[in-house]
């Protein structure tokens, strides 16, 4: 299995914790956040990463490395600062060769605690282009933006907090790469969730909903959760 890391953004919601760091370096109990997420994804019998980064990227490299210290295989997208917004990455990861038939997604300032070798298994099975994995939220962690028939997600971040939607994204999406070359065009910005919102027009992207909440690190509030969830027991 592989998992891709979109971890080139800017940080500026964390920027008074984090000062100059890229989100994935922030400290937690000693240790950089990602080393939190890379052990995970280990655990999760996940092999193979990539690292999609961008501001301050090469100190993210200097950290991770090949992966060596995690026993994963690690490799780079880094689009220094032309930054061509999440979905414009993946495509560009396409171009370059650097993605698996089918991988999964996340964020650098996420970590996400469930099962992810359950989630691949459901959507093998499955023959939609993409899957996004929900939790229930009703305004709980952010303004919801979706919404769930037990098959498939209906999402549109830009109609967030629209009636009926109880549901918002929970972080970790799985990727057919041929979709992503089919609807994203080379070359140019591009939000990952138009990608989303667009499967979710033609009623194919596929569900998954967690029931256990997720951590980010994008906000010092969202940072000081993960804190407590991670203090050694």
């Amino acid at each position: 299995m592989q998992c891709a890391i979109l971890a080139g953004g800017l940080g500026t919601r964390i920027r008074s914790v984090a000062g100059d760091l890229p989100k994935s370096l922030i400290p937690v109990h000693g240790k950089p956040f990602i080393h939190y997420q890379l052990d995970w994804l280990k655990r999760s019998d996940v092999q193979d990463v990539l690292l999609c980064i961008g501001y301050q990227g090469h100190l993210i490299r200097d950290v991770v490395g090949k992966g060596k210290a995690w026993n994963l295989n690690v490799s780079y997208l880094d689009e220094r600062d032309q930054l061509r917004g999440t979905g414009g990455a993946l495509r560009l990861a396409a171009e370059q060769k650097l993605l698996q038939p089918t991988y999964f997604l996340m964020y650098g300032d996420s970590f996400l605690p469930i099962d992810f070798q359950a989630i691949w298994n459901f959507f093998q099975k499955r023959p939609e282009p993409a899957l996004m994995t929900i939790v229930r939220n009703q305004g709980q962690w952010d303004v919801s933006n979706a919404s769930f028939d037990g098959t498939h997600v209906h999402y549109n971040k830009k109609k967030a907090g629209a009636p009926g939607m109880d549901f918002i994204d929970y972080g970790l999406s799985l990727l057919r790469n041929d979709s992503i070359v089919e609807k994203i065009p080379a070359g140019v910005r591009y939000d990952l969730a138009d990608y989303f919102a667009d499967l979710s027009r033609q009623n194919t992207l596929a569900g998954y909903e967690i029931k256990d909440r997720f951590y980010e690190i994008g906000s010092p509030q969202g940072l000081a959760d993960f804190k407590t969830f991670s203090t050694p027991k």
